[in-house]
């Protein structure tokens, strides 16, 4: 969630007018009440910053466990010294979330939120007649008073936080989740524990902080190894779904941007590029994306082994992980830019080869974990075994639809988008749809003289010549033998006529050229076509009507006519 920068001017303003003022005044209207207990003073800080040391974090929101300490605290040495604390507990908590700079507005906006939280719930408690140091055993409205203070208290809490959210960082996210929830509970269940903590203080002094501090940090780092747990686990469903997607794709290209998606929404992408091993001695890229959608140009150079972070990477075979700037600068060689932090390098393995590398970028410090190093490694597994699947498919589906002689399409594709086109035909997404048959004249006598090696380079210079002069106007395919046809979208059949005859005459003015031919190694020759034209819905209603009429406006219009023209069809 991003807070514009007027915005944060405006946190630090409030924050500079309130509370620093805000502290005096509590200072002298409700003045500390430890009278020289700074070692108890100082244990029950230390307490304060080891919890607030140990936040647990559920979906990517630090649950601050610090209520029960805090309580403890108001009740033992009063309303400014828990303000106090609790500003030091938020400075800790930050450190450990590691901010950046752009996020430093958080510092005084929690130094806000906890501010007008101690002042207005510390205030309520003492008009309601509470007071620092009360007797809880033989009080039990002292115990109702306190209650209602740390009720008061994470009730503000949240109301600040909602507002927070809605107007600072514009969520239009619901805030009663997973982490709401938790944290509730986690107050409850916490609440006797910082009354228990008062009491025993009161009875036992500094012991009973050992008796309750030891204990509840180390079910914190229970809670928070658990939480790193699930959170791997889900991490791993998550790359496996993603396998299962990757494997689902059939075209390399597609591959590519399901691992770059996905990678930019588990883990926080400035910088992405995926690199390819080609020839056994360089990396080439082939595909970058800046932020999560602006693709990079792809004609940087390539990159041998050992040579910037990537090179090193494919060199060495093992991932690698920086976590700032200063860890791998020295390693760049260009790729990455300046303003990039932390760097993420995992090779992309198959059959226990090196095929390509994977590099992610982030402008944040220590912005990636260990354990998602190991996730983007699986990811990279799946990806090898996808892309190899793309590319025979890619490989196949190339050799199934293209001439094997002159590597336009072949008839077999042809007849499938001629079919499709007559569907956008008949769901009116096309107007007029024409065809294009043409036939080589005395093809035959080629092959008896010059041989059918040469007569096979002349087919595949007309290919050549066809895709030219067509374009992108239609698709170019081998229908048989010396037979061609040129499907033509949206052409209309005197603009279909035009382009026939253009490439009649492209075919009549050109000098074929024979590498290999039975009397001479290089010999010119000149041939010419016979053209058909059949347009519909005009002249046929249907695909095997089309091109049945413009078979025989070939075949009856123009061979039969004397051969080199193009003839349309006529129903007549």
């Amino acid at each position: 969630m991003v807070v514009n920068a007027r915005m944060k001017k405006v946190i630090f303003l409030v924050w500079l007018l309130m509370v620093p003022a805000g502290m005096w005044f509590t200072y002298h209207t409700y003045p500390p009440n430890f009278s020289g207990q700074w070692l108890d003073l100082c244990a029950f800080l230390l307490l304060t910053l080891v919890v607030a040391s140990m936040p647990m974090v559920i979906n990517n929101t630090p649950i601050f466990l610090i209520q029960w300490v805090s309580l403890a605290t108001f009740l033992s040495f009063g309303l400014f010294v828990e303000m106090v604390f609790a500003q030091a507990a938020v400075i800790v908590l930050l450190l450990k979330l590691r901010i950046q700079k752009e996020q430093l507005f958080r510092l005084p906006l929690n130094f806000n939120m906890f501010f007008l939280v101690s002042l207005i719930s510390g205030a309520v408690y003492y008009l309601l007649g509470g007071k620092t140091g009360p007797e809880l055993i033989s009080n039990p409205n002292a115990i109702w008073l306190a209650t209602t203070y740390a009720i008061l208290n994470y009730f503000l809490n949240q109301v600040i936080i909602s507002f927070n959210l809605y107007f600072i960082y514009k969520s239009k996210g619901s805030y009663f989740g997973k982490d709401f929830i938790v944290e509730t509970i986690t107050t409850l269940i916490t609440l006797p524990l910082g009354i228990v903590l008062y009491m025993l203080y009161n009875q036992g002094g500094l012991l009973p902080l050992l008796l309750v501090g030891i204990p509840f940090v180390s079910l914190s780092i229970i809670f928070n190894l658990y939480y790193s747990s699930e959170t791997v686990n889900e991490y791993l469903q998550k790359a496996a779904e993603i396998g299962h997607q990757m494997a689902e794709r059939l075209e390399v290209n597609g591959v590519i941007d399901l691992l770059i998606q996905k990678l930019s929404e588990m883990l926080p992408v400035d910088y992405a590029y995926i690199f390819e091993v080609v020839n056994e001695k360089e990396l080439q890229l082939i595909r970058s994306i800046e932020g999560r959608c602006k693709e990079i140009p792809l004609n940087m150079p390539r990159i041998k082994k050992n040579e910037g972070i990537s090179g090193f990477v494919w060199s060495k075979g093992k991932a690698h992980l920086y976590l700032t700037a200063k860890q791998w600068k020295r390693y760049s060689n260009g790729y990455i830019p300046s303003d990039a932090e932390s760097v993420l390098g995992v090779p992309i393995v198959r059959n226990k080869k090196v095929i390509g590398v994977v590099m992610l970028a982030s402008k944040r410090k220590r912005a990636y974990e260990k354990y998602q190093l190991m996730i983007v490694d699986i990811l990279c597994s799946y990806f090898a075994v996808a892309m190899e699947n793309a590319k025979h498919y890619e490989i196949t589906k190339m050799q199934s639809e293209h001439c094997a002689l002159t590597k336009i399409y072949n008839y077999r594709y042809f007849e499938r988008l001629l079919t499709e086109e007559f569907a956008k035909l008949y769901q009116f997404e096309r107007r007029v749809l024409s065809l294009i048959i043409l036939d080589i004249d005395h093809f035959k006598a080629v092959n008896d003289t010059y041989g059918h090696q040469s007569g096979n380079e002349i087919l595949c210079e007309l290919a050549s010549k066809l895709t030219s002069i067509v374009g992108p106007r239609g698709t170019v395919a081998r229908y048989g033998g010396e037979e061609f046809v040129v499907l033509l979208p949206e052409e209309n059949k005197e603009e279909a006529y035009q382009l026939a005859e253009l490439i009649r005459q492209g075919i009549a003015n050109w000098p074929f050229t024979l590498q290999e031919s039975l009397e001479l190694k290089q010999h010119q020759v000149k041939i010419t076509a016979s053209i058909g034209v059949a347009t519909a819905p005009e002249d046929a209603e249907d695909p095997l009507a089309l091109v049945r009429h413009a078979d025989r406006a070939l075949y009856v219009g123009a061979k039969r006519a004397g051969r080199n023209r193009v003839a349309e069809y006529s129903s007549c």
